[in-house]
């Protein structure tokens, strides 16, 4: 996880609800799945599913991987997150480049800056539930897969 020179503001939770949150993001950012061992439940609710998927902790796991793969410069930095107690909300941006193939759309070799929201629940030091919305469309934008150009469109 990246940050700023000056810390992310953080309001409202505890150290160990912090360390869960923050190690959520390490596990993306080092590129290391097995973190979330360390910081979701086994049956943990990822809201809404990425295409292909499956529930729970161990099915996030592959979709680091692959994430990780297709932008392995990868950083995410936590702006701002908001709690209270078994709550927290998270502000930040993840930045990369896009190395590899992600979702069906073909290497392009550029660079993005994606905002993200997210809404935990955290119970004994553990997420049990993340609703996130991360801004897909602008980064397909950014990385030139949209608009769709009109001879890909004839095939």
């Amino acid at each position: 996880m990246e940050t700023t020179e000056n810390k992310p503001s953080v309001f409202g939770i505890s150290p160990e609800e912090l360390r869960a949150v923050e190690t959520l993001y390490r596990a993306f950012s080092e590129g290391n799945p097995d973190l979330l061992d360390k910081a979701v439940t086994a049956d943990w609710q990822d809201i809404p599913l990425a295409p292909h998927q499956q529930p729970g902790r161990d099915g996030m796991k592959p979709l680091i991987r692959e994430f990780v793969a297709a932008f392995p410069d990868i950083r995410i930095q936590i702006l701002e997150i908001i709690g209270a107690p078994g709550r927290a909300a998270v502000r930040a941006v993840i930045t990369g480049t896009h190395t590899g193939e992600w979702f069906g759309i073909a290497p392009t070799g550029r660079s993005f800056r994606m905002p993200i929201h997210e809404f935990h629940h955290i119970d004994n030091g553990m997420l049990t539930h993340t609703w996130h919305l991360e801004d897909w469309f602008g980064w397909l934008f950014q990385v030139g897969a949209w608009p769709v150009q009109a001879e890909e469109t004839t095939r």
